[in-house]
């Protein structure tokens, strides 16, 4: 499956942004699919991930309660609601896809980038002071 993400952008601190992942080439159906952020001189970092049927999520400490994670597996995209954004969620960010085929229970494992084979091109993400 190949992935396009957008809806990136500069925002001032407290802004909402809403990222969408456009899947191709497959049905996401099959798909656990997560969020990925990367900012300059830091490792990537699991954001939220989100199993096939949407029944299971998790989130980076970082962004509970401030982020939301969904897909619409009819439109083929998964999102990343971003409110009450901050300074340090600047940063560059990814969606990926991990062909599990089920709605897998635990997704814990989806907070890391090892289990993802497909990734699409990141969005820039700045949030000012």
């Amino acid at each position: 499956v190949q992935l396009q993400a957008s809806g990136g952008g500069l925002v001032q601190a407290g802004g909402s942004l809403r990222l969408s992942c456009v899947a191709s080439g497959d049905t996401l159906d099959y798909y656990t699919v997560g969020w990925f952020r990367q900012a300059p001189g830091k490792e990537r970092e699991g954001v939220s991930c989100i199993n096939t049927d949407g029944s299971r999520t998790a989130y980076a400490h970082s962004v509970k309660g401030r982020f939301t994670i969904s897909r619409d597996n009819a439109k083929n995209t998964m999102y990343l609601e971003m409110n009450s954004l901050k300074p340090e969620d600047t940063a560059v960010y990814s969606c990926a896809a991990a062909k599990t085929g089920i709605a897998v229970d635990t997704v814990a494992v989806y907070m890391h980038p090892s289990p993802y084979r497909s990734w699409g091109r990141g969005t820039q993400v700045t949030v000012s002071s």
